[in-house]
């Protein structure tokens, strides 16, 4: 049966915010989410049991304790949620994974995050952009992230979790970042984290380990973007422009 099984049920949570970190392009989400789950020392919350996931075990160096792939950390202290994964999800099945994780946002009064990376030339510092479903419009006019200057869509898993949003309207906000999908992009995340997260979530994040481990991040995560990019589009989670149709 597919659902989310809570771990520690001693965490208490009020309207939490849910950030999601599935692996996509320029895995800007993934390393966002690792990042948050490091810096706040998050607690292993929840296991995600939903359709499209793999059954594999994972587990971490100098541990024997197993964990399934796609898991929640939580920080009762922020009323914050990490959705941290470990590998892809079935675009086969990404419609059933999104009605599991949004039926969770819904009972739980969660108010998601959706990140993704847009293929996009950058200068320096990657752009980030914000779209929305319900009151979320009105969580970026607060923080003033701008909507993309051109149409596109999100794919993937994460295009998935956003149409869900629409469908059942459910308040959300996708931070789309200019990235590069073709290597991890650990500056994209800090824009991410700095421009998007910390002021919707009202956290204060430093990003200082993320920039001093950028090389450390690039080689350890390379591996699963070659992975990603080897996959169909639409199995990627990414944002991408719609041209000649608009």
């Amino acid at each position: 049966m597919a659902r989310v099984q809570i771990i520690d049920e001693g965490i208490d949570l009020d309207s939490p915010t849910l950030i999601e970190g599935l692996p996509g392009a320029g895995l800007v989400g993934k390393i966002a989410a690792d990042h948050l789950v490091t810096e706040f020392e998050m607690e292993y919350y929840g296991a995600l049991l939903c359709e499209g996931l793999p059954r594999v075990a994972v587990y971490e160096g100098e541990s024997r304790a197993l964990r399934p792939p796609v898991r929640l950390y939580a920080n009762e202290e922020h009323d914050l949620v990490v959705l941290q994964s470990d590998v892809p999800v079935s675009p086969k099945q990404a419609s059933e994974f999104a009605s599991c994780v949004t039926g969770w946002i819904d009972t739980n009064d969660a108010f998601p995050l959706y990140l993704s990376g847009l293929a996009e030339e950058k200068d320096d510092v990657p752009k980030l952009y914000g779209v929305a479903t319900g009151a979320g419009a009105t969580v970026l006019d607060g923080v003033n992230i701008t909507p993309p200057s051109d149409g596109g869509l999100v794919s993937g898993p994460t295009g998935a979790l956003l149409h869900r949003a629409v469908e059942t309207g459910l308040d959300s906000v996708g931070l789309i970042a200019q990235t590069d999908p073709r290597f991890p992009d650990p500056e994209a995340a800090r824009v991410v984290l700095e421009h998007g997260i910390g002021p919707i979530a009202e956290i204060d994040v430093s990003t200082d380990r993320l920039v001093e481990q950028a090389g450390e991040i690039q080689e350890a995560r390379e591996q699963l973007a070659k992975r990603l990019q080897d996959m169909d589009q639409d199995e990627s989670t990414q944002a991408q422009p719609i041209r000649g149709f608009q």
